[in-house]
């Protein structure tokens, strides 16, 4: 599990560090006005659907099943029931395509309903709809990464979406170098995401396995029509971060430059929350999957028990990080361009409080795949809605009060109470077990990330006394806090027993089943 999870994390940190070059890049290219609000809208809309469809959510319905029919029936049963998702699915992703085009003006509407009347709407819904011949590339995509966790073949999964952010950048950099009206730009990198689209499926087809998915038929058979009645809540369920992002907008919206804060603010979040929850989110459903199929009571609390430490281990210190060094990470990052000193002041505040959500939603990540893999995406589903139920709420009547930061602050709120829900039932239905071991480890590891960032505090109160000026110095003293406090949080966990070198080396070389066969 660990060298899987090691595969996930490191293929989504190398996507997550060149998104953050991509975003640098449209930050300095658009900056915060109308238009940059109205492109970040529309791209929202598209990367929530995005990150729904490709980021693990599938597997919650795909793997158990298609690891029930390859047991029950054989390997041809299961490789004809993921032609005929394949097919399926992919038909039915370009069938919503074509209705959002349709309906466009409404959903961004609905979805910005600050735009309305304004110019900024008729932006939004122009970038959207350029946008949308992604969603008919994502569709066959999501199933063939899908098909490739079933087999153990993580690596795919992991890098591919490099290609969408590498595509992204280059163009950007092309505008750069090139100006234009704004207008005109966001127009451009619109267009573009479609083409990343369609080179990321080129990828994988090239990739795919000979009898992974045939033969390629369109049926709603009642086996197809169970499996999409798994599939959709659990993808919803999985997608309850960017569901958020999408609730802070829908409130922003009425507040000039907000939706660019939040946008920029929630992009640092999802390094993290993409290395651990994507990695957990893809690995725990199978690792689960194969366990509870098995009626393993010993692997699937070792599982969770794991799978709760990964992710506790490293959301802690990730927060704090976050919390701290709010203002130079914003600064060092945006600050280009048409991103002015003050954009960064606002993005840094709004920083601190989606960073406190950061444990919940990772949480929720490992939490999560335990339904998953007993095939309940119902109840993960009904805890995402009352998390979104309770962001909108509070983010509106914080909003009132604190302005952009009072969003983030009900954005927060929310993320708490969908973990809480996910919590309270897990352990009421499934008997969630933390075994004994990581019952011990759980509390250090809350200690070393509270000492290393007391650390790192008096770290950034010696080194903001007098901060470099020059961007590489600015940089080069980041990092090397951000170095520093990680040297420190690791030896603090070997210092109290919670990792051992030898036992991290094998965990690390064992190697994960080629495929869920058992």
């Amino acid at each position: 599990m660990i060298r899987s999870f090691l595969t996930m994390a490191s293929g989504t940190l190398a996507s997550r560090l060149l998104g953050f070059v991509r975003d640098s890049l449209m930050a300095a290219l658009l900056g915060t006005g109308p238009v940059a609000d109205a492109f970040l809208a529309a791209f929202q809309l598209v990367n929530v659907i995005r990150r729904l469809l490709t980021e693990g959510a599938l597997n919650a319905a795909l793997v158990p099943a298609w690891l029930r029919l390859r047991q029950n029936e054989g390997a041809a049963a299961a490789a004809a029931f993921a032609g005929r998702v394949l097919a399926t699915f992919s038909a039915g992703v370009v069938a919503t395509a074509a209705l959002l085009a349709l309906l466009m003006p409404v959903v961004m509407t609905v979805l910005a309903p600050g735009f309305a009347g304004e110019v900024t709407l008729t932006i939004a819904v122009d970038d959207a709809r350029l946008m949308l011949p992604y969603l008919a590339f994502a569709g066959p995509s999501t199933v063939l990464l899908a098909l490739a966790s079933t087999h153990g073949r993580f690596a795919l999964t992991a890098f591919s979406p490099l290609l969408f952010n590498l595509v992204l950048v280059a163009a950007t950099i092309a505008l750069l170098v090139v100006p234009g009206e704004p207008a005109f730009a966001a127009s451009m990198l619109a267009a573009t995401v479609g083409v990343a689209g369609l080179l990321q499926l080129l990828i994988l087809l090239l990739r795919r396995g000979r009898n992974d998915a045939r033969p390629l038929r369109i049926s709603l058979d009642p086996e197809l029509r169970a499996f999409i009645g798994k599939a959709l809540p659990g993808m919803i369920a999985s997608a309850a971060p960017q569901l958020l992002a999408v609730a802070g907008a829908i409130i922003a919206s009425a507040q000039s430059s907000a939706v660019s804060w939040l946008y920029f603010a929630n992009r640092l979040i999802e390094l993290p929350l993409g290395i651990v929850g994507v990695a957990m989110g893809t690995v725990l459903v199978p690792e689960l999957t194969r366990a509870v199929h098995a009626g393993d009571k010993t692997a699937i609390a070792h599982a969770q028990s794991r799978g709760i430490e990964l992710t506790i281990g490293l959301a802690l210190p990730a927060t704090l990080g976050l919390m701290l060094l709010s203002h130079p990470i914003v600064a060092l990052l945006f600050e280009h361009g048409a991103f002015t000193p003050e954009d960064t002041a606002a993005t840094s505040g709004i920083l601190m409080w989606l960073a406190a959500a950061l444990p919940a939603q990772v949480l929720t990540k490992a939490l999560a795949p335990g339904f998953f893999a007993r095939n309940d995406t119902q109840t993960p589903l009904r805890a995402t809605l009352i998390g979104s139920g309770a962001a909108i709420a509070l983010g509106f009547l914080l909003g009132q009060v604190l302005g952009a930061g009072g969003i983030a602050a009900g954005l927060a709120l929310g993320a708490w109470a969908n973990t809480l829900v996910l919590i309270r039932r897990g352990a009421a239905r499934l008997g969630f077990a933390i075994q004994p071991a990581s019952r011990r480890r759980l509390p250090r590891i809350v200690l070393a990330a509270i000492i290393m960032g007391g650390a790192l505090w008096l770290a950034t109160t010696v080194t903001g006394a007098h901060p470099p000026q020059h961007v590489l110095s600015r940089a080069t003293v980041l990092l090397a806090l951000i170095a520093t406090a990680v040297a420190v949080y690791g030896v603090l966990l070997r210092v109290l027993g919670v990792i051992g070198w030898r036992e991290t080396i094998r965990a690390i070389r064992q190697k994960p089943p080629r495929d869920l066969h058992v």
